[in-house]
Protein backbone atom coordinates (compact mmCIF):
# COMPACT_ATOMS: atom_id res chain seq x y z
CA UNK A 1 0.00 0.00 0.00
CA UNK A 2 1.49 3.01 -0.86
CA UNK A 3 1.45 6.92 0.98
CA UNK A 4 -1.68 8.56 -1.15
CA UNK A 5 -3.94 6.00 -0.36
CA UNK A 6 -3.32 6.18 3.43
CA UNK A 7 -3.51 10.40 3.34
CA UNK A 8 -7.19 11.65 3.20
CA UNK A 9 -7.03 13.35 -0.52
CA UNK A 10 -8.19 16.94 0.76
CA UNK A 11 -4.60 17.68 2.49
CA UNK A 12 -2.90 15.74 -0.60
CA UNK A 13 -4.16 18.47 -2.68
CA UNK A 14 -3.68 21.04 0.16
CA UNK A 15 0.06 20.13 -0.03
CA UNK A 16 1.06 20.00 -3.39
CA UNK A 17 1.73 23.63 -3.94
CA UNK A 18 3.76 23.65 -1.07
CA UNK A 19 6.19 20.85 -2.38
CA UNK A 20 6.48 22.33 -5.93
CA UNK A 21 7.34 25.61 -4.59
CA UNK A 22 10.57 23.85 -2.61
CA UNK A 23 11.06 21.89 -5.90
CA UNK A 24 11.14 24.99 -7.97
CA UNK A 25 13.48 26.95 -5.30
CA UNK A 26 15.55 23.83 -5.36
CA UNK A 27 16.83 24.23 -8.94
CA UNK A 28 16.47 27.96 -8.81
CA UNK A 29 15.28 30.96 -10.88
CA UNK A 30 16.17 29.07 -14.11
CA UNK A 31 13.15 26.77 -13.34
CA UNK A 32 10.81 29.17 -11.57
CA UNK A 33 10.85 31.14 -15.33
CA UNK A 34 10.90 28.48 -17.26
CA UNK A 35 7.48 27.86 -15.19
CA UNK A 36 6.49 30.94 -15.90
CA UNK A 37 6.93 30.63 -19.99
CA UNK A 38 5.72 27.69 -20.14
CA UNK A 39 2.31 28.96 -18.17
CA UNK A 40 2.10 32.17 -20.62
CA UNK A 41 2.01 29.88 -23.48
CA UNK A 42 -0.62 27.13 -22.91
CA UNK A 43 -2.83 29.73 -20.44
CA UNK A 44 -1.74 33.12 -19.94
CA UNK A 45 -3.09 33.48 -16.53
CA UNK A 46 -1.33 30.90 -14.86
CA UNK A 47 1.93 32.45 -16.23
CA UNK A 48 0.53 36.00 -15.08
CA UNK A 49 -0.16 34.39 -11.55
CA UNK A 50 3.07 32.73 -11.66
CA UNK A 51 4.74 36.39 -12.83
CA UNK A 52 3.02 38.15 -9.75
CA UNK A 53 3.97 35.16 -7.20
CA UNK A 54 7.84 35.93 -8.16
CA UNK A 55 7.37 39.66 -7.92
CA UNK A 56 5.50 39.44 -4.99
CA UNK A 57 7.56 36.67 -3.17
CA UNK A 58 10.91 38.69 -4.35
CA UNK A 59 11.99 35.21 -5.95
CA UNK A 60 12.34 36.96 -9.24
CA UNK A 61 14.62 39.60 -8.15
CA UNK A 62 16.33 37.69 -5.56
CA UNK A 63 18.26 34.29 -5.08
CA UNK A 64 15.60 31.75 -4.76
CA UNK A 65 18.04 28.94 -3.87
CA UNK A 66 19.53 30.99 -0.51
CA UNK A 67 16.20 31.73 0.58
CA UNK A 68 14.97 28.42 0.09
CA UNK A 69 17.82 26.52 1.88
CA UNK A 70 17.33 29.30 4.79
CA UNK A 71 14.20 27.74 6.25
CA UNK A 72 15.13 24.33 5.98
CA UNK A 73 16.39 22.41 8.89
CA UNK A 74 20.56 22.51 8.70
CA UNK A 75 20.87 19.32 9.51
CA UNK A 76 18.64 16.71 7.75
CA UNK A 77 19.32 13.28 7.99
CA UNK A 78 21.60 11.85 4.73
CA UNK A 79 20.13 8.63 5.45
CA UNK A 80 23.75 7.15 6.94
CA UNK A 81 23.70 6.74 10.68
CA UNK A 82 27.28 7.12 11.08
CA UNK A 83 27.99 9.85 8.41
CA UNK A 84 25.28 11.94 10.22
CA UNK A 85 26.93 11.76 13.67
CA UNK A 86 30.19 12.59 12.24
CA UNK A 87 28.70 15.68 10.89
CA UNK A 88 27.05 16.73 14.00
CA UNK A 89 29.81 16.23 16.25
CA UNK A 90 32.49 18.31 13.68
CA UNK A 91 29.81 21.33 13.41
CA UNK A 92 29.42 21.21 17.48
CA UNK A 93 32.70 21.28 17.37
CA UNK A 94 33.60 23.98 14.43
CA UNK A 95 31.01 25.99 16.57
CA UNK A 96 32.75 25.67 19.96
CA UNK A 97 36.59 26.51 17.83
CA UNK A 98 34.37 29.57 17.01
CA UNK A 99 32.25 30.44 20.14
CA UNK A 100 36.85 29.72 21.58
CA UNK A 101 38.19 31.84 19.02
CA UNK A 102 36.10 34.67 19.09
CA UNK A 103 36.44 34.82 23.03
CA UNK A 104 40.38 34.79 22.46
CA UNK A 105 39.53 37.82 19.79
CA UNK A 106 37.48 39.62 22.59
CA UNK A 107 40.27 38.84 25.13
CA UNK A 108 43.07 40.34 23.12
CA UNK A 109 41.29 43.60 22.38
CA UNK A 110 40.27 43.90 26.03
CA UNK A 111 44.41 43.69 26.35
CA UNK A 112 45.47 45.87 23.39
CA UNK A 113 42.51 48.54 25.00
CA UNK A 114 44.03 47.86 28.33
CA UNK A 115 47.48 48.20 27.02
CA UNK A 116 46.92 51.16 25.44
CA UNK A 117 44.68 52.97 28.18
CA UNK A 118 47.63 52.51 30.72
CA UNK A 119 50.27 53.91 28.01
CA UNK A 120 47.98 56.80 27.81
CA UNK A 121 47.82 57.26 31.60
CA UNK A 122 51.38 56.85 32.03
CA UNK A 123 51.82 59.38 29.20
CA UNK A 124 49.36 62.07 30.96
CA UNK A 125 51.40 61.26 34.42
CA UNK A 126 54.63 61.93 32.70
CA UNK A 127 53.60 65.21 31.16
CA UNK A 128 51.76 66.42 34.55
CA UNK A 129 54.92 65.39 36.58
CA UNK A 130 57.94 67.19 33.53
CA UNK A 131 55.07 70.56 34.12
CA UNK A 132 55.27 70.26 38.00
CA UNK A 133 59.31 70.41 37.52
CA UNK A 134 59.16 72.85 35.31
CA UNK A 135 56.67 75.44 37.24
CA UNK A 136 58.56 74.51 40.14
CA UNK A 137 61.87 75.29 38.56
CA UNK A 138 60.85 78.52 36.94
CA UNK A 139 59.18 80.05 40.18
CA UNK A 140 62.34 79.86 42.04
CA UNK A 141 64.68 82.04 39.66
Amino acid sequence: MNTYAQTPIGTALLRWPARAVQWLDARGKPAWIAVMVIGFIFVWPVGLAILAYMIWSKRMFGNCIKRGMAHMPMTRSSGNSAFDAYRDETLRRLQDEQASFESFLDRLRQAKDKAEFDQFMQDRAKAAQDERKLGGSGSDT
